[in-house]
């Protein structure tokens, strides 16, 4: 692969091709939730997840192909639920391939209903989200933008940040789970405070 000369010595990337298989990015992990037709809960981790801006919006890359999408756009609602490092396997076995329209595994999950939206959130994750249908939007190749209004959100009490709690203790004592794709993951434990410029603005 040709060198590209200068300062940091970069490499160029095929962009002929998906790069994303070339190196490791930092990414949430989360089980998002929805409901069946026949009314079973369904459950599928996500990794491509962000903010949509600073209110309470929410976007996640999905495949029209796949019953996450296609449970959102009939009932216009799911939730987001935030596993811990320790249920990492157990999401992962959320990805686990359907078996005649269902997937065995999740008779396993501990469940809860939600609060305001008709959709399951699993049990012990650390942040849950409610979110109704905001709006999908497809072209991404073979993907889609699934983005939804956060209506309902609440975390277990150690996670929530307070003037009584230094962040970094809050963040040792309550370790996130971090994907880092394409296929690890790790325990953020340790952070430091952001040197924003002075004055700054959102």
């Amino acid at each position: 692969m040709p060198e590209v000369s200068g300062k940091n010595r970069l490499i160029d990337i095929d962009t002929g091709r998906p790069v994303w298989e070339r190196f490791f990015t930092v990414a949430p992990l989360v089980l998002i939730g929805t409901k069946d037709p026949d009314g079973s809960p369904d459950f599928a981790p996500k990794h491509m997840v962000t903010p949509m801006g600073w209110q309470n919006y929410i976007g996640f890359v999905c495949s029209p192909s796949h019953s996450t999408c296609n449970n959102i756009q009939r009932t216009g609602e799911f939730t987001v639920s935030y596993p811990k490092p320790s249920q990492v396997v157990y999401s992962s076995l959320a990805a686990s391939p359907r078996q005649q329209g269902h997937k065995p595994v999740l008779e396993y999950f501990t469940v809860f209903p939600g609060q305001v939206v008709d959709a399951k959130l699993i049990e012990e994750a650390y942040l849950y989200f409610e979110c109704r249908h905001f709006k999908t939007i497809e072209g991404f190749g073979p993907n889609c933008l699934i983005t939804g209004e956060i209506v309902a959100a609440y975390a277990e009490p150690e996670f929530i940040r307070s003037n009584e709690i230094d962040d970094q203790e809050l963040v040792h004592d309550s370790p996130i789970l971090a994907y880092l794709a394409p296929g690890r993951f790790a325990t953020i434990e340790r952070s430091t405070a952001f040197p924003f410029p002075a004055n700054m603005k959102k």
